[in-house]
């Protein structure tokens, strides 16, 4: 990939970094080879990125021209509304108490060039808020509120003429680490004309996707024409040097899966899961009444709040399930017998949620889950219950062997019909991405028990019938869609 480092002084910039193509802004904007080119990435250093200046213009005719700009437009609204401060999240706060804890002011700057600071104690936090506003050049103030506690008030992007000249150097020094890190941009002949960015966590102890799985994902990318990169966390300011983004890591509203997804899908990136499929999949409640509106057959459900309670279980019957409404992997899910059980326990989750779900209790062996991918069945297995337990995954299992059913992956042709339509309606109404249906099979009857985004794919599991051709199916998805969103 290319790298344009668009800045006001450029000639002094080419001695600095090497390798890289290093213009004015005049130059990026008025000169009509930039047109042309094919696969770049633009770091805009102007001194401004104000509305309609000249750093607004670079980065905006650089989306237009298919090129990957730093900062995006995206961006700098962001960083000229605030939007950032109503989306600080839990990890981002106990980073920024930790890191502050043993200033003793009551005000602090922090400055952040190329997610990096120069004091080694804050490289986390810069990289952090690098990565919730990709820009160069940043500048955050933080207070001390009456309780000690810091709070983040205000980030902005600076300009070269703002950073002190002591330090230039290491400016400098970050900056050539971007241009010329491994991976991406120090491939100057690639042999595949796309690419994927897939966003994984080596430390997530039930990934959505095994280590083989991941490594067929790549292999598939090559068949395809298109090249795959596994990216985690910390590389969210690489992400748009990519043309599409799949997350294999477990998706939740509030961390940074969705801060992914949103950014891939305001630059048009091709992305799965997208951002309405998060939000729609990771709440059971509005699944429960998506699925009710559309009289998808469920079990019996209630949704339950602090003055339900008795109506709640009397309408269902024990045993019934009570579910958080951000509950996965059968964690947050619990059956209840007797109306003091569901009062405790529903009484615990009400303290982290205002509402939950209450379902009737549908005895089977075994869930079916119909891997659905832009409202077409893809594959189907069997998660049989683990052993003693009404789950297909039983947490508090003395050992690793029984804590996970055995699976069943069977072909399509083998689905009873209903089972495939009730699967492809309840995916439908959430979108066009990839999906993991969840089915109750009872007495020949479907009862939709939620639809996932993010699902499973592990090889040796749900591979077992389609092999290779299963990830050629996904990633040929994914390069239909890129070419679809470059015109072709």
């Amino acid at each position: 990939m290319k790298i344009i480092l668009v800045a006001p002084s450029a000639p002094h910039w080419k001695e600095e970094v090497p390798n890289v193509e290093v213009v004015t802004p005049r130059q990026y904007i008025a000169d009509p080879q930039y047109l042309h080119y094919r696969n770049a990435r633009v770091l805009n250093l102007c001194r401004s990125y104000e509305y309609q200046t000249t750093g607004y213009y670079v980065s905006l005719l650089a989306t237009a021209r298919g090129h990957r700009p730093m900062p995006s437009v995206s961006t700098m609204r962001d960083l000229q509304s605030g939007f950032y401060i109503n989306h600080i999240d839990a990890e981002l706060e106990n980073l920024i108490q930790k890191s502050l804890a043993p200033l003793q002011s009551d005000m602090f700057t922090l400055s952040i060039y190329m997610g990096r600071n120069m004091a080694k104690r804050y490289e986390k936090l810069s990289l952090r808020l690098y990565n919730m506003l990709s820009s160069p050049l940043l500048r955050a103030q933080f207070i001390k509120g009456k309780q000690g506690k810091w709070q983040l008030r205000h980030v902005h992007a600076i300009s070269l003429n703002e950073v002190p000249q002591e330090h230039m150097p290491f400016l400098q020094e970050a900056i050539r680490n971007y241009c010329t890190r491994p991976g991406r941009t120090t491939l100057q002949h690639r042999p595949l004309p796309l690419s994927l960015a897939m966003l994984i966590d080596p430390s997530n102890p039930l990934p959505p996707s095994n280590k083989k799985a991941l490594d067929n994902f790549i292999k598939a990318g090559r068949m395809v024409g298109m090249e795959v990169e596994t990216i985690t966390k910390d590389d969210f300011g690489h992400l748009l040097e990519y043309d599409a983004l799949f997350i294999r890591d477990t998706t939740q509203v509030n961390n940074h899966t969705y801060r992914f997804a949103r950014m891939a899908d305001i630059e048009g990136m091709p992305v799965i899961d997208d951002p309405l499929s998060i939000l729609r999949c990771t709440n059971k409640v509005y699944l429960a009444e998506l699925m009710a509106h559309h009289h998808i057959r469920t079990p019996k459900t209630v949704i339950v709040h602090a003055d339900n309670f008795h109506q709640a279980y009397e309408a269902l019957g024990f045993p019934c399930i009570l579910k958080q409404p951000d509950s996965s992997f059968s964690l947050g899910v619990v059956k209840v017998d007797s109306p003091e059980e569901f009062s405790s326990t529903s009484a615990a989750m009400l303290d982290k949620s205002e509402l939950l779900i209450a379902q009737e209790f549908l005895a089977s062996d075994y869930d079916w889950r119909i891997g659905v991918l832009n409202g077409e069945p893809l594959y189907a297995c069997k998660y049989f219950m683990a052993e003693h337990h009404w789950q297909i995954y039983n947490q508090n299992a003395h050992n690793e062997d029984d804590k996970w059913g055995m699976t069943e992956t069977l072909p399509l042709k083998d689905v009873p019909p209903m089972v495939l339509k009730c699967a492809v309606d309840a995916a439908c109404l959430i979108g066009e991405g990839l999906y993991g249906v969840d089915i109750k099979e009872i007495k020949g009857v479907p009862y939709l028990i939620e639809v996932n985004d993010n699902p499973s794919i592990d090889a040796g599991i749900e591979d077992e019938v389609l092999g290779m051709d299963l990830y050629v199916a996904i990633l040929t998805e994914f390069r239909n869609r890129i070419l679809h969103t470059r015109g072709k």
